[in-house]
């Protein structure tokens, strides 16, 4: 395991440092810099980060909660997923993602709803590129989170979307599937916009539901191995 030296961690207070190794770490699987099955060793990452091994053994602690970390024979390794955890996590997504788009559409402030819509463009201008796509879209669902304005609700959608790391490929590389997002997004960001909440909801979890199948065809039709929409 190779992990580029990160600065700035040692004029934190411990709790800052076990948040920001906690985050560093979740980054790299998500980018596929630590893949599953891949070894994570306390000296190793406090050295590469600057920290000592106690905010380190924290993260590990908060990684393995989450399930993005897994002890196995030589230690603790990066989980990963089958196919039955892969439908949980996007069935329990599908409904968190509903719950925020119908508090959008109640809650939205008129510079939030602004944002959605210019977001959406951006997504529409940018959807050829799956690696753009899936950074425009990942934009789009956390504004979708910020005119929620549930904070708890939030939270759980964080550490859901923590688990998310473990898939760091995108549904986008799926053929059609960035044009049929593009088309569902619209249809929410329309709910959104006339405060339809019931509406709004549907359509999340519809499209969660798409991204869904475009995921399984992803990694288990197509010979793939684990690893967002």
């Amino acid at each position: 395991m190779r992990l580029k030296h990160v600065g700035g961690l040692k004029n934190e207070t411990q709790e800052n440092r076990g948040d920001r190794v906690y985050r560093t770490l979740v980054e790299r699987i998500r980018t596929g810099q630590l893949l599953s099955g891949a070894r994570l060793r306390e000296e190793d990452i406090a050295s590469v980060l600057g920290v000592s091994r106690t905010p380190v053994r924290e993260a590990f602690a908060r990684l393995q909660v989450r399930g993005l970390v897994q002890p196995g024979a030589s230690g603790l390794t990066v989980a990963s997923l089958d196919r039955s955890q892969v439908i949980e996590l996007y069935a329990l997504r599908a409904r968190l993602e509903g719950s925020a788009a119908a508090f959008a559409a109640e809650n939205a402030s008129s510079g939030e709803l602004a944002g959605l819509t210019h977001i959406a463009s951006l997504f529409e201008q940018q959807r050829s590129d799956p690696a753009t796509a899936a950074r425009i879209n990942a934009l789009f669902h956390e504004s979708i989170y910020e005119a929620a304005h549930n904070r708890y609700l939030r939270r759980m959608l964080g550490d859901l979307n923590d688990s998310l790391a473990l898939l760091p490929s995108t549904t986008f590389s799926v053929e059609g599937r960035s044009e049929a997002a593009l088309v569902e997004h619209q249809v929410m960001l329309d709910l959104i916009l006339n405060r339809d909440a019931a509406g709004a909801e549907a359509a999340a979890r519809a499209h969660i539901d798409q991204a869904l199948r475009a995921r399984l065809t992803l990694l288990f039709s197509s010979g793939g191995s684990a690893s967002e929409a």
